[in-house]
């Protein structure tokens, strides 16, 4: 496994991380979590994401109650969640926000179903047009104050977002979000790219990013229709099977095909390991639905330095 620093912090994460979004109660039971967690253990992730809107909050409780029966310890891995969409949209302040008393009431609801006592990383599920910035980051500092979480950043927030929060924490001498969770794969580059390139440099952010695979498109697997056991089977996801299957997108992916074949690697371990191999990517939230994906997908550690440069540009010309 390679480790990589998040951003200027010191916290290091594996390359290659687990995330529960979709998989969690929608596939994965207690005991096939159980499994697939395990599985990415074993491939030496340490870095676990969740968020509290998941399966409106059944996919907290499965990590948590499965991390209690694999008794791993405490230090030796990174638990992240999000927060911003509330569980409770009947109540004034609980849905849709990031105001103070919401993240006061949210923070202890995901760290019961988390069974934990602090999380390692809190994400802004989504930036709240109705709270000041500042609001939300004297609330974020505040809860790394009180010990509930150690580090706390950003997700699907626009460049200019995260600096007004980054400055207004910098002028108070509050503490930084230091990382944003922004959607990265082979279809959907130019946030990472190009809105984010000055970042990197001027504050140090640090990126985990999700759908390396790009809701399984970039698998291979839909070329010839949704596969019964497929996210994109599942109800209310017809708007994914509508894209995923669209011959435009077919075509792209299959002209990854040979190169990922000449490399000895499938089409999905090709996708991930072009995530990775970016520098300014933490961490690529991978997901799974049982087990053998999970070593599947993990496969693409031993793909990353196969992508040379002359790969690369070739990579950019198929999916042109």
């Amino acid at each position: 496994m390679i480790y990589r620093q998040m951003g200027r912090s010191g916290l290091q994460l594996s390359v290659l991380s687990f995330g529960s979004w979709v998989t969690f109660d929608n596939q994965l039971k207690d005991d096939l979590a159980l499994e697939c967690m395990q599985a990415a253990h074993d491939a030496g992730c340490n870095f676990y994401d969740n968020a509290e809107a998941y399966a409106g909050g059944e996919s907290e409780a499965i990590m948590g109650r499965v991390i209690e029966q694999l008794g791993w310890k405490r230090q030796s891995y990174v638990l992240s969640t999000k927060i911003f969409w509330g569980l409770d949209a009947k109540t004034a302040n609980m849905v849709n926000t990031l105001n103070r008393k919401y993240v006061h009431h949210a923070i202890e609801g995901c760290l019961d179903r988390l069974r934990a006592d602090f999380v390692d990383l809190l994400y802004c599920h989504r930036a709240d047009p109705n709270t000041p910035i500042e609001e939300t980051v004297w609330a974020m500092h505040d809860l790394i104050e009180r010990g509930k979480v150690l580090y706390w950043g950003t997700s699907e927030w626009t460049a200019d977002e995260i600096r007004a929060a980054w400055q207004i924490a910098d002028r108070h001498h509050l503490h930084k979000p230091v990382v944003e969770q922004p959607q990265y794969n082979m279809f959907e580059r130019n946030k990472v790219e190009v809105e984010f390139a000055r970042l990197y440099q001027d504050i140090g952010i640090g990126t985990t990013t999700w759908s390396p695979l790009a809701s399984g498109l970039l698998t291979g697997k839909y070329r010839d229709g949704v596969p019964e056991d497929s996210r994109a089977a599942l109800a209310g996801y017809g708007w994914l099977a509508k894209r995923i299957t669209a011959q435009s997108e077919i075509d792209r992916v299959e002209r990854l095909r040979p190169i990922a074949e000449e490399l000895g690697c499938t089409l999905a371990q090709l996708s991930i390991a072009w995530c990775a191999a970016n520098p300014h990517v933490t961490s690529v939230i991978t997901g799974a639905s049982k087990a053998s994906q999970v070593v599947d997908n993990f496969g693409a550690l031993d793909v990353i330095d196969k992508l040379t440069q002359e790969v690369m540009t070739r990579i950019d010309a198929a999916i042109a």
